[in-house]
């Protein structure tokens, strides 16, 4: 059952608006992520992935991410559209916060354009930015969605909307 789309205010897109399948497209957009004072990432060149009913996901290109903060983890999982995705862990004054960051080494070509670029979940880190706008993660804990103002909902991940 598809929900009904939240009324779209000015300056939004609606999520809902979004193709399936999922795209990838170039941003210039301010992407910034923080934790414990550290800068983990920042990029006026990411990549939004956009998908029906999911707030964007935000790639990063891996010069834009402080590498030696980095720790490839076992992980894996598999995207229907994008390929088989590997997990990073991020160690940040000796703390290690596990499996908060995933990337694509060999993409589909549909999305070529997120080779090595890292996503990263928005809810383990202090502070994640779009444009200077600080963002909530999307609901549920397994996608890595970042919810901004200019979004319009309702996004999948919250209790009842596995099925959308």
């Amino acid at each position: 059952m598809r929900p009904r789309p939240d009324p779209i205010g000015p300056g939004q897109e609606s999520v809902w608006d979004y193709p399936r399948p999922a795209i990838a497209e170039p941003s210039d957009r301010h992407v910034r992520i923080v934790h414990h004072g550290v800068l983990i990432a920042e990029s006026r060149a990411p990549v939004r992935t956009l998908e029906t009913s999911h707030p964007p996901s935000w790639y990063i290109p891996p010069n834009d991410v402080t590498q030696r903060l980095l720790h490839r983890s076992d992980r894996r999982s598999f995207c229907e559209w994008k390929g088989e995705a590997v997990y990073w862990h991020v160690e940040v004054d000796g703390q290690m916060l596990r499996d908060v960051a995933w990337s694509y080494p060999r993409p589909t070509p549909a999305f070529a354009c997120l080779r090595d670029h890292l996503a990263f979940y928005a809810a383990p880190f202090d502070l994640c930015t779009v444009d200077g706008e600080v963002v909530r993660p999307q609901p549920g804990g397994f996608y890595g969605g970042w919810i901004t103002s200019d979004l319009a909902g309702p996004f999948k991940g919250a209790p009842g909307s596995m099925g959308w």
